[in-house]
């Protein structure tokens, strides 16, 4: 068996992550605030971290709940908001977890269309016309996991005033906002709802939850990400927590409170900035030279990009899959990320791979392309 190349799994490797810097942190977290870090707490997160959050998004601690991992945030979104045969809007592929969460709770899912830029406004426009009325759409605004796509600002704005017209939430799911490495950053949904924009009469703070990670900045295995909100939906989100597990893990969020707000923490995060543009660049590069025949976007941050092949050609992403296993590399299908369809597509997570290893890896995958063809 070659050396496994895993182009499956979402995270950095280790030899980007700050670890020096996190065993710092977590000292200065004892010290610092031993009772604290030790306790229990309360299910809305580290004090201190929560303050922390609040300050960046311009709110006041009560729009804010720090839970364990960003998908907790979003589990207590989902079973505070949606009933069986609820209609959710989610991106045409989306995170597979997503699915996952809403059809455990009944949701009638709606997939619409993405586009190079993001979601499909235009389609959702016609379904929402059409009679469709959303509890809320979930939108992975930056570096879309799977699709690799950014929404646009105008985009942004449309998608907002159909929110304000039709009347739902929009789910700003953002872990990967910090990690962008080329381009210009976008204003965050959650932000321009706070002001006037096209399409809306006036600020329309309500329109939008935002929920974020840290997991994706500072380490996989920190586990803290969370929500912000409108206080009344936050504080029903801090019910859940209660009922959940009374708090979360405070050592934890302590430990990225000292590290985020420390000195070593920007160029930690350059480092990984810097190793996603090169190992996306070359993940990029590989597939034009050994698998010309796909099509992707070129993300401009993030850890994902999503492969389609030529559509009527017989492709199968669950054969595709096994025959790269075969050879030592591991992908995830298509058809993980979608209700139907698929089958020519699938994801690759270059955060994991060393640059060295990428091109090897794609060709292992442009043979498990051939030899499932076959």
């Amino acid at each position: 068996m070659a050396d496994s190349i895993s182009f499956a799994r979402g995270a950095p490797s280790a030899d980007i992550v700050d670890i020096e810097g996190l065993k710092e942190a977590a000292v200065r977290a004892f010290d610092a605030d031993p009772a604290g870090v030790s306790g229990y707490g309360t299910a809305v997160g580290y004090l201190p971290l929560r303050e922390a959050i609040a300050q960046k998004h311009g709110v006041s601690a009560d729009h804010v709940v720090v839970t364990n991992g960003s998908m907790q945030a979003d589990a207590f979104l989902f079973d505070e908001l949606v009933t069986p045969g609820d209609a959710v809007v989610v991106e045409r592929p989306t995170y597979d977890r997503t699915l996952k969460g809403l059809k455990e709770r009944g949701a009638d899912v709606r997939l619409i269309g993405l586009q190079d830029d993001g979601i499909d406004v235009d389609e959702l426009r016609t379904e929402l016309e059409g009679g469709l009325r959303p509890t809320f759409a979930h939108v992975i605004p930056n570096f879309q996991n799977p699709g690799g796509s950014t929404l646009s600002l105008e985009k942004r704005h449309a998608l907002l005033a159909l929110a304000a017209e039709y009347g739902f939430v929009i789910f700003e799911d953002d872990p990967y906002y910090d990690v962008r490495f080329t381009g210009e950053a976008l204003p965050r949904m959650f932000d321009l709802a706070k002001e006037a924009g096209p399409g809306r009469e006036g600020p329309n703070p309500e329109l939008v939850v935002y929920a974020c990670s840290f997991s994706k900045t500072v380490c996989p295995g920190i586990r803290v990400g969370y929500a912000v909100g409108e206080p009344e939906l936050i504080k029903a989100l801090v019910a859940r927590g209660v009922g959940a597990y009374i708090s979360p893990n405070m050592v934890a969020q302590a430990i990225v409170h000292q590290f985020v707000s420390g000195d070593r923490y920007p160029a930690a995060l350059q480092t990984v900035k810097e190793a996603l543009a090169e190992r996306s660049g070359a993940l990029g590069t590989a597939l034009k030279e050994h698998l010309p025949q796909a099509t992707f976007v070129q993300p401009e941050g993030g850890y994902f990009l999503w492969v389609q092949l030529p559509e009527g050609e017989g492709h199968d992403c669950a054969t595709i899959a096994k025959e790269a296993a075969d050879r030592g590399v591991q992908i995830v299908k298509g058809t993980d990320f979608l209700l139907e369809g698929g089958e020519n597509a699938f994801r690759l997570a270059y955060s994991a791979v060393q640059t060295d290893k990428v091109d090897e890896g794609v060709r292992r995958l442009a043979e498990a392309v051939e030899a499932a063809k076959g």
